[in-house]
Formats: structure tokens, C-alpha cells, sequence
């Protein structure tokens, strides 16, 4: 049986987009201009902080961590408009289909009416030009941009395989964030890891953040000037974390961590991984859909997923 079940399952993977163990990760830190040694200060350990985390809790490779400064004294490492084209012009042509890409943008940013920008080191970039960097970008790409008047970019970016995060929820929103240093604090934090399962999702980090932001105004006393939000389904539109909608299988089925896949050297264990994972988003954009479903037809194809997730993970403990 677990024989048959290793060759079924290896040659369901072969179809699947994204090849076992081919997944690398890439993440491009974006620290804007300063605009005053405070924020220089402020930046500059977010940054050491950052890179810090992904290398020692997520085993980034220190090759798959692009970092461009508010300050520096190498001139292709500052947070400039050039600077920020030739990265991801670069990860254009070497990332593939099955790569993560994260791409965070922390800074300042503004609304005037040219449309929505985040302040560079020199020329500013408007949504409308990240829109055309980040499109031509293969896999599943993050994009959070956590500065002030960052709403607009949840529209304008969104789309397939793209997971789309904001610090504001409006244009309105314009004062500085708290969202990027408390996203930074979550992702230190082994509680961000919410459901137990040794691993922090997208999802885990954008809920624990946003409700770090949330306390962090009301112990202060102060009226929120600030409501994260994400988009994971290319309609645009987003959702608090709290909020009901239809946004979040995406990101709940988006590691920080490294593919388990990538850990094996056994095909058939490597095809299994592949195969839970897969199951496992399934399953997260079904329960999205209950709401809108009969039934009797979403209980059907609940139960026939959650019966071949248990048929793999048992393979998967059968091989370990």
C-alpha cells in the first residue's frame, strides 16, 4: 500500500507547479530616506534586527538577503530609486516559478496627487512604478510595504500568487507606523507561532502584528491611526485580521522557513512533503469558502482532502 501510495503521489507532484525541494527564497529589505538621525538610528537596527532573524530562526541563505540602506557609505547599497530597479530588475532574471520573494518596504510614505509614494534616498517612487517592477517578478512574491498612506498599494499590486500587505487601510492614514518595528518584535517572538507547528506562516505574523498594533494604542491611550491589511485572492479589496472575508489561505500556506522538502535527499519523502503542502493550502482556501458553498458539496470535498492529508502524513511518518 505505502508503495503505491509513494508512486501515486510522486507522479501527482510531477504536475504540480512548483518542483520538490526547487524552492529557494529571496528577501529584499527596503529602508527609505530617513529624513533625520532619529530615523537613521531607528532603521539601522530594524535592519540588523531583520537580517539577524532570517538568518538564524529562518535559515536564509546570507546570499537570499538583499538589504538597501537609508544610509551606507557604498552607494549600491542605498534605498534609491536606481538602486531598488537593479534588484529586482536582477531577481527578474534568476528567480523561478517556485521561489518566495519578500519584499518589504520600510520608510515614509506619502499621498499628493500624483498618487501613493514611499520616499527613496533622491527620487521618490509612486505605486504605479512598483506596480511595473513587481509584476514582471516569477513566483509567489510578499510585498509589504509599511509606511504611512500604504493603502494604495494593496489595489495596485494585487494579483495571482501575490500576498499584499499594508500598514494602512486609507489615504487618510498618514502619520508614521508602528506596524514595521512590531512586525520586526513578532517575528522574534516563538508566540507568533500560533497553531504549534514548529513553523511561522505569512498569516501568523500579519495577525500577530496587527494586534501588537492595536494594544500598542490603546495602553497609550491613543485613537489607532493605523489598520493593517492583506490581500491574498487578486480581488484588490483586503481584511483586517480580525475581520471576516476572504483573504488569508494564501498567506496561512506562506513560510518564513525553508521548504521541508528541501531537507531530504529521498524523492519519494520530498514528493509527499510537496504533496501535504498542497493539500494543506487546498484546505485553507476551502474553509474561505464555506460560507459560499452548499453544504453538503463543501462537506464532500472537506472530507476527500482532509482523507488524502491523512493518507500522506501517515506515509510521510511511515518514511521518517
Amino acid at each position: 500500500m505505502r508503495a503505491w501510495l509513494l508512486t501515486l503521489v510522486a507522479c501527482a507532484v510531477c504536475a504540480l507547479p512548483r518542483a520538490a525541494g526547487a524552492e529557494d527564497r529571496h528577501a529584499v529589505l527596503i529602508f527609505g530616506a530617513a529624513g533625520g538621525e532619529k530615523y537613521e538610528r531607528q532603521y539601522a537596527e530594524w535592519e540588523k534586527r531583520f537580517v539577524t532573524i532570517l538568518q538564524q530562526r529562518f535559515a536564509f541563505p546570507p546570499e537570499g538577503i538583499t538589504t538597501l540602506s537609508s544610509v551606507s557609505d557604498e552607494p549600491q547599497r542605498l534605498g534609491s530609486r536606481d538602486n531598488v530597479r537593479r534588484v529586482l530588475g536582477d531577481l527578474r532574471r534568476t528567480a523561478r516559478p517556485a521561489d518566495v520573494i519578500f519584499l518589504v518596504l520600510v520608510g515614509h510614505g506619502n499621498v499628493d496627487t500624483e498618487g501613493a509614494k514611499f520616499n527613496l534616498v533622491g527620487p521618490d517612487m509612486d505605486v504605479s512604478e512598483w506596480k511595473s517592477l513587481v509584476h514582471g517578478l516569477p513566483g509567489r512574491v510578499v510585498f509589504v510595504n509599511g509606511s504611512a498612506a500604504s493603502f494604495p498599494f494593496l489595489e495596485e499590486l494585487s494579483g495571482p500568487q501575490r500576498i499584499v500587505i499594508t500598514a494602512t487601510d486609507s489615504t487618510a492614514q498618514r502619520f508614521d507606523t508602528m506596524f514595521p518595528g512590531l512586525m520586526i518584535d513578532a517575528l522574534e517572538d516563538p508566540a507568533t507561532d500560533i497553531d504549534r507547528n514548529g513553523r511561522v506562516s505569512l498569516w501568523e505574523l500579519f495577525a500577530q502584528t496587527s494586534q501588537a498594533v492595536k494594544r500598542h494604542y490603546e495602553q497609550n491611550g491613543q485613537l489607532a491611526t493605523e489598520r493593517a491589511l492583506v490581500d491574498d485572492n487578486s480581488d484588490g479589496q483586503g481584511q483586517e485580521a480580525g475581520a471576516p472575508g476572504h483573504d488569508g489561505a494564501l498567506a496561512r500556506s506562506t513560510y518564513f522557513d525553508p521548504n521541508p522538502a528541501a531537507n531530504t535527499d529521498d524523492p519519494a519523502l520530498a514528493a509527499l512533503l510537496t504533496r501535504q503542502r498542497e493539500l494543506e493550502e487546498q484546505a485553507e482556501a476551502l474553509k474561505l469558502r464555506k460560507s459560499s458553498m452548499p453544504v453538503d458539496e463543501w462537506n464532500t470535498e472537506f472530507e476527500r482532502l482532509m482523507v488524502e492529508l491523512a493518507r500522506v502524513s501517515k506515509a510521510i511518518r511511515s518514511g521518517s
